[in-house]
């Protein structure tokens, strides 16, 4: 059996503003959900939906964990990782289209 990788990730909604914290196997397909507002709760309710922040690991189980960690910081903490390798706070969803499971942009075959 394959192991999914996984992603962990923090969605703004202005700068400064409300964040969420995310675990997922397919960031892609997750932060399109959030900016189109496909379920219910939190990030639609309070507009939540760019994404300032990601790690990509080998394994969901890493992912997981690294979520809990991030959610058991502070709020101080979570704006220094979105500000350490985005200060301008821009949504690096476009950033994410090609990228695969190691962080990596994947092969496009284009023709």
């Amino acid at each position: 059996m394959q192991k999914k990788c996984g992603y962990v990730y923090i969605l703004f909604s202005k700068r400064n503003g409300t964040l969420y914290t995310g675990v997922t196997t397919d960031l892609i397909r997750r932060v399109y959900e959030h900016k189109n507002k496909m379920h219910e709760g939190f990030t639609q309710k309070y507009g939540v939906d760019k994404l300032g922040y990601y790690e990509v690991f080998d394994r969901i189980t890493d992912a997981i964990e690294r979520e809990k960690q991030i959610k058991a910081g502070s709020r101080k903490n979570k704006l220094q990782l979105i500000e350490k390798d985005n200060p301008e706070w821009v949504d690096l969803y476009g950033q994410i289209v090609d990228l695969d499971c190691h962080g990596a942009k994947a092969p496009r075959n284009d023709g």
